[in-house]
């Protein structure tokens, strides 16, 4: 495996991640950069550079052709896709095996199943796995539509077949919505995904998103390590997740239970990399299969700082056919609770993307704090790409040591330039339903704690880091 050219199909802080992890194990990191990302921060972890011509996503990201030229002309011998662009793409990843390039992801055949919702479904179904009631699959009209929600009642949940990241979905209460949005989220789904197919599910209120993950081999070993809590989001979008589960607890039973059945999950389709079991757990308890992400997640560091495995190294040496830093389930145990909030380029009061250019950034953390992130002065966020610039992960003995540290560290984080989610963590992290482990999905549109935000806080904070840096020039 040393010695080994990995191209890195990616960029922002999960590219540094990854890059972090191949110098580590001996292989040669190599980065991209685009024409419209002359400096991007991540290159400076990765051992060579390569161009990426190219000014928007469809040129640079998602070129298949264009990539396939370099891994030919820099004789690169493995992938890592990282997070988003091509890492669910299936087409990507049986080209690769055509040109006998390794794929540091899972195998062509459980992209596609697990990529599509309808057939991920099926699969979960037939392999014993809890799916929420309704379509079997694609739905064709309204009238189909209308049909299915008369069958397991309201209210039910119109879905993208091809969706993810929270787009293409709208919960419908009667026939009337049903009708009004069928073709809304038709076209959303087909603008976001390329395609307009739906699914009608039973929309479960008041929801948990629970979910777990798997790190599998190509020999058929597949393991969990656990569950992740990402019920705090916007626009079904998470912002900020918890391992392990406050909402599951101590229920020893039930966690063992839904992480089984994750693997389950994962055995049906063949799974080989590290990936992640979504279900949807109501007040009640009982847990439903959500999708299959078929990557390495945004989250996982919350996952790696509770069992003290590295995932993406793992994931790596798995994919080369080297044994993995464990050698049973029983090594995997859970250590303490881990914390991570999403650090984005946005509104802290309408939370919508606030592209712009950083023109400061500094930190004071605590013991017990991680930041993944690509942040620098001078860095410039456009619309072109996701808004999440990092990741502040805390890690504490219980889940109230966690919090006092992550609390602690966001109140000591400074990024200026732009408007952050910053504050928007601040007033969570103290608001009591969160404190206490006592939140849903719907925790966003329920508390509303964006209310709480005062538009003045960031101008507040930009005095006072002001403040503190002539202070450090003056000596005074």
């Amino acid at each position: 495996m040393k010695g080994k050219r990995v191209l890195i199909i990616n960029r922002g802080e999960i590219a540094i991640r990854v890059a972090k992890a191949l110098n580590e194990l001996g292989l040669i990191s190599v980065g991209v950069w685009t024409d419209n990302e002359l400096e991007p921060p991540h290159l400076e972890y990765c051992k060579e550079w390569v161009h990426l011509q190219g000014s928007n996503n469809k040129e640079t990201y998602l070129n298949i052709p264009q990539i396939l030229d370099i891994i030919e002309k820099y004789k690169i011998d493995a992938v890592h896709p990282g997070y988003g662009f091509l890492s669910e793409n299936r087409e990507f990843s049986e080209a690769l095996a055509k040109k006998k390039i390794l794929f540091i992801g899972p195998n062509p055949n459980a992209v596609y199943k697990m990529g599509d919702k309808a057939i991920s479904k099926q699969v979960a179904s037939e392999a014993g796995v809890p799916v929420v009631p309704g379509s079997v699959g694609e739905v064709k009209s309204v009238e189909e539509a209308i049909k299915i929600a008369s069958e397991i009642g309201y209210p039910v949940l119109l879905k993208a077949v091809a969706g993810g990241g929270g787009k293409g979905m709208r919960p419908c209460f009667n026939d009337k919505e049903i009708h009004d949005f069928f073709p809304t989220v038709q076209r959303e789904a087909l603008s976001s995904f390329g395609y307009a197919g739906l699914l009608v599910e039973k929309y479960i209120q008041n929801p948990h998103h629970i979910e777990v993950q798997i790190l599998a081999d190509k020999k058929g070993n597949i393991y969990h390590l656990f569950e992740r809590e990402c019920s705090i989001q916007r626009r079904h979008q998470k912002i900020i997740e918890e391992a392990p589960s406050p909402f599951i607890g101590e229920d020893e039973k039930l966690r063992q239970d839904i992480c089984e059945t994750a693997v389950r999950c994962a055995r049906a389709v063949g799974y080989d990399s590290a990936g992640t079991v979504e279900f949807i757990m109501g007040e009640d308890k009982k847990f439903y299969f959500l999708e299959m992400n078929t990557r390495i997640q945004v989250e996982h560091p919350i996952t790696e700082e509770i069992t003290g495995i590295d995932l993406v190294a793992n994931m790596i040496k798995g994919a080369f056919e080297e044994p993995f830093d464990f050698n049973s389930q029983s090594d995997i145990k859970i250590s303490g609770h881990s914390i991570e909030l999403r650090i984005c380029a946005e509104d802290p009061i309408s939370m919508l993307p606030a592209p712009g250019k950083v023109i400061g950034f500094d930190f004071t953390f605590p013991q017990g704090i991680r930041f993944d992130h690509c942040i620098h002065p001078r860095l410039h966020i456009t619309p072109d790409f996701d808004p999440m610039i990092g990741k502040l992960i805390s890690k504490g003995y219980n889940r109230d040591v966690a919090l006092r540290k992550v609390r602690n560290a966001v109140e000591n984080l400074w990024i200026e330039g732009i408007k952050t989610n910053i504050a928007l963590h601040k007033v969570i992290l103290n608001e009591q339903n969160f404190v206490q482990g006592h939140y849903s999905t719907n925790y966003i549109s329920t508390i509303k704690p964006q209310e709480k935000v005062s538009p003045r806080e960031n101008v507040v904070e930009l005095m006072k880091k002001i403040v503190a840096i002539e202070s450090s020039i003056t000596g005074v």
